[in-house]
């Protein structure tokens, strides 16, 4: 589903990225773009901070309710997995070329919408949280092994330059 989405998206989708020549112009992009990802988390930070100040609990650091450690268990695997997707984006902007920048900002809205669909579905059950973990997890295992296919393959004279 995810190719699918991307795809139709780069097609279908009426704009295009700007003229980045250099790398630290890619990366001041990737950063800019990463910052829209951080949405999800964000917004789980608030709702888990209300779920906590609201929460029933007689001690405060005492066991969480279902409804706090939902939250909490959101936010702290958004962010670990936020944090493997914007290092695998940093070393993908480098290696694509101008042409194919626009799915940076295509893989930033599918990282948020695919964290949103995780939170809401780990909210109805665990046994449904499997979609939105696997939007999230097969478009960072395919970075993940365009950029070591990239470096490795492509250009390996440029590995540590």
């Amino acid at each position: 589903l995810c190719p699918c989405l991307i795809y139709g998206a780069y097609v279908f989708l009426p704009f295009d990225a700007p003229l980045l020549p250099t790398i630290g112009t890619r990366l001041v992009y990737t950063l800019r773009c990463a910052a829209f990802a951080t949405f999800p988390i964000i917004l789980g930070m608030i709702v888990s901070g209300i779920s906590r100040l609201c929460s029933s609990a007689l001690e405060p650091f005492g066991e969480l309710q279902r409804e706090v450690e939902l939250h909490r268990t959101y936010v702290s695997q958004s962010v670990h997995l936020f944090v493997l997707y914007f290092f695998n984006m940093a070393v993908l902007v480098t290696y694509l070329p101008q042409e194919l920048l626009k799915l940076i900002p295509l893989l930033t809205a599918l990282f948020a919408i695919s964290r949103l669909i995780f939170w809401l579905s780990y909210a109805i059950g665990r046994s449904f949280r499997v979609f939105g973990f696997s939007m999230t997890f097969v478009p960072l295992l395919a970075m993940l092994l365009w950029n070591l296919y990239s470096m490795f393959v492509l250009e390996p004279e440029n590995l540590l330059a």
